[in-house]
């Protein structure tokens, strides 16, 4: 009795569905449906529709395993092979397919190949290149950051020098009881100055021409030169008849030629401050890394005559 009740209730309860209705398609409906249908038969897809459709049908085919209804499939099948596993003996072979690259260019077997060998050389190239342009650019700044240096420590040695060479020429007349009228070091011939400091004294004898001359200029030339003003006639022009009519006492040897000074500063800058250091150390027993005059010629307690030495 329970299962017959159940049965009558399970009918009871039973849903039937309606029927759809079908909706009649007007005319004017139908109409639009077959010009719409005309119109994508009759529309001819352009080039680049056609390579997008077929690019986007390769890729869906290369995203998509081959299935067991395919003919290679089942041929692999055959000969042992069980989807998911490595093709081979080798248990770490590879499981996925290579991708194929499609060649969309005209250039021939591995012609690109060779384009990016050529190009990757090139780079390469160019890499070094700039390389060693950056070593050779900092040789270069590091020789002239050596080279000002040693131009500063040569003229701090010449004015030591000059400073002692006085001094000792000083000290000579005092010993002899003599006052000679000395005739100051700014007004003596540039030849009769040691060559060691020569070029100190020469260098500022020119600043100090040269400042005279521009304020002579400036401020008296006027007076000084003829009255009339010749357009024709520069500043390089009145500065030269300036410094003829312009006397100094020590002006008339700075035109002169010194070969002794001339090949003494062909000399590169190290040797030229060896020789003075040297001069220096025999002379007045005077190290000028250590910045102290020895009382004699052992100069004992000096580290040698280098810098370096002095490190």
């Amino acid at each position: 009795m329970t299962g017959s009740s159940d049965e009558e209730d399970d009918y009871m309860n039973m849903v039937i569905a309606e029927p759809k209705e079908i909706v009649k398609e007007t005319s004017i409906q139908r109409a639009a449906r077959k010009k719409k249908e005309g119109e994508a038969r009759a529309h001819i897809k352009s080039k680049q529709e056609r390579e997008e459709d077929e690019a986007a049908a390769r890729e869906a085919a290369l995203a998509k395993s081959l299935d067991s209804s395919n003919k290679g499939f089942k041929m692999m099948a055959k000969l042992g092979y069980k989807p998911g596993s490595a093709l081979g003996r080798t248990a770490d072979a590879r499981t996925v397919p290579i991708n194929p690259v499609l060649k969309e260019d005209r250039g021939g077997i591995g012609h690109d190949a060779e384009k990016k060998r050529k190009f990757r050389e090139e780079a390469e190239q160019e890499a070094k290149k700039v390389k060693v342009e950056e070593v050779g650019y900092r040789d270069r700044m590091r020789m002239e950051r050596e080279e000002k240096r040693l131009q500063s420590q040569i003229f701090a040695a010449q004015k030591v020098t000059e400073r002692l060479d006085i001094e000792a020429e000083t000290d000579q007349d005092d010993s002899s009881g003599e006052v000679p009228d000395k005739v100051p070091i700014d007004q003596r011939p540039l030849r009769s100055i040691n060559v060691l400091w020569r070029g100190l004294v020469r260098y500022r004898r020119e600043k100090e021409a040269e400042r005279r001359m521009k304020a002579d200029l400036q401020t008296s030339l006027s007076s000084k030169l003829p009255s009339y003003d010749d357009a024709d006639e520069d500043d390089e022009d009145k500065l030269a008849y300036l410094r003829k009519r312009t006397h100094t006492e020590y002006v008339d040897d700075l035109d002169e030629v010194d070969t002794e000074l001339e090949e003494f500063n062909e000399l590169d800058v190290a040797a030229r401050l060896e020789l003075v250091v040297k001069y220096l150390r025999s002379k007045y027993f005077y190290c000028f890394w250590c910045k102290f005059q020895y009382p004699d010629a052992e100069m004992e307690g000096c580290p040698g005559l280098t810098e370096e030495e002095h490190d």
